[in-house]
């Protein structure tokens, strides 16, 4: 079970969880929490005012969260005496020292960053344990530190598989057999060296997908605060439902194309061993949420849900070199390898391809070394628009329904037939949400 921030943001939100827990209880549990709402995001800012050299100003920041942790403990009666007090007071002492190193430098930032943002999780799961115990819940907290072993690839670490599947097995398996229900942190994990690394942004749900598969569970549910994946974004139609049930490729294709629920990731262990992904509502836990299950069928209008992300830039390349020639995608693609640049679409010519990217950082090297290759074009302010739904490849005359429903919308961009689940297209930014609207009209 893993819950993400706004599950635990407050007194109310550890009284759920809690009741949650206690309600699976007997399918023997292990809880994987995330951050408190907010705390991620002011560790790293307090990180980003000690790298302008004031340590001080950046720790003082950070009251605020340390007093909302402790008015939950206070709210639960967690004795002065617990490891979660300890574990508050030790955070603040390391903190305080970790913000001066990165205001004088004294160690990589990529590392130190890491080290900083740990502690979201670090109190959060130590708080959960000491909460669930005092709801007669036979909690623990394991350091997952101890458990996820990744490269050295700090803010983006790779977890190494069979080293994590062992440490998960050797500390849990007692764990449970002894009737405890362990807590972790999630979206945290350590190199070999035993240095603290991070799993990416949204990297909780991979902690607890790694830790699902490592253990064979039943079943792996992401605790959020949404019913599970909707038939689009409910803030561009307020009648988007649930989904009862998607494939595994449907919601990776989801999550890459902004249905922010799932992390494309979480899906990876969970595919490899078989293990169904149930999306529920913290706020409303009896209702069923999304089962994404390894097969789901197709739906009767084959469209199972319209995702969207914004902010995209188009690339287009042009060169008479590609006619009849080899080698040139290979060239292409490289140059994007090279500045660590993910490309989402593509879609090519005898002579062109254009392709979308939504990380633009690294926009003006990447032109520079395009332009060796032919003519380059760029263009900002797009939106990709993803429909997703199994069998849409095959399906007679649905990619004519959908254009012809937005035909008063200027499509960019098309790729169809790269995925059997995905048809993507991309639009003005500023016509996104009616295109959206009008599909979601047509086929829901």
């Amino acid at each position: 079970m893993k819950f993400g921030g706004t599950s635990v943001g407050d007194v109310a939100a550890f009284e759920r969880v809690s009741g949650i827990v206690s309600s699976e209880n007997r399918f023997r549990p292990v809880v994987v929490v995330s951050a408190m709402t907010k705390v991620t995001d002011a560790l790293l800012a307090a990180f980003e005012i000690a790298k302008k050299g004031d340590a001080e100003d950046g720790f003082e920041t950070l009251e605020p969260h340390f007093e909302r942790h402790l008015s939950v403990a206070q709210h639960f009666d967690v004795p002065e005496s617990s490891p979660f007090h300890n574990e508050l007071q030790y955070a603040r002492e390391e903190l305080a020292d970790l913000l001066k190193r990165v205001s004088r430098r004294s160690l990589p930032l990529s590392m130190l960053k890491d080290a900083i943002v740990s502690y979201g999780e670090q109190l959060s799961s130590r708080l959960l344990a000491e909460v669930l115990k005092k709801k007669g819940i036979n909690a623990r907290q394991v350091d997952s530190r101890r458990l996820i072993v990744t490269d050295d690839e700090f803010g983006a670490a790779q977890p190494i598989a069979d080293e994590t599947e062992r440490l998960v097995k050797l500390e849990l398996e007692p764990l449970i057999a002894d009737g405890e229900v362990p807590i972790l942190g999630g979206f945290i994990a350590a190199n070999r060296g035993g240095e603290t690394t991070t799993l990416g942004r949204g990297g909780s749900d991979y902690s607890a997908a790694i830790v699902a598969a490592a253990l064979q569970a039943g079943e792996l549910q992401i605790w959020t605060d949404v019913t599970g994946i909707m038939t689009c974004d409910p803030r561009i139609r307020p009648d988007a439902r649930t989904i009862p049930v998607l494939s595994y490729e449907e919601a990776a294709e989801l999550a890459y194309f902004g249905a922010k629920v799932l992390h494309p990731k979480t899906i990876k262990p969970a595919v490899d061993n078989a293990i169904p992904v149930r999306v529920c509502n913290t706020f409303e836990p009896e209702r069923t949420g999304t089962m994404v299950l390894a097969d789901s069928g197709e739906a009767p209008n084959k469209i199972k849900s319209i995702a969207h992300k914004k902010n995209i830039t188009i690339v287009r390349v042009s060169s008479a070199r590609m006619l009849g020639a080899y080698g040139f995608m290979s060239a292409l693609f490289q140059i994007f390898e090279r500045h660590r640049t993910v490309i989402d679409v593509v879609s090519t010519s005898e002579v062109s391809v254009a392709l979308t990217l939504d990380n633009a950082a690294s926009l003006d090297q990447i032109v520079v070394d395009l332009k060796r290759l032919g003519d380059v074009e760029v263009e900002t302010g797009y939106a990709v628009v993803c429909v997703v739904g199994e069998g849409l490849r095959a399906s007679t005359g649905l990619a004519s329904k959908v254009f012809s429903t937005i035909d008063d919308v200027n499509i960019a961009l098309v790729s169809h037939g790269a995925s059997s689940v995905n048809l993507t297209f991309v639009v003005k930014e500023d016509q996104a949400t009616k295109a959206i609207a009008k599909l979601h009209d047509a086929f829901f």
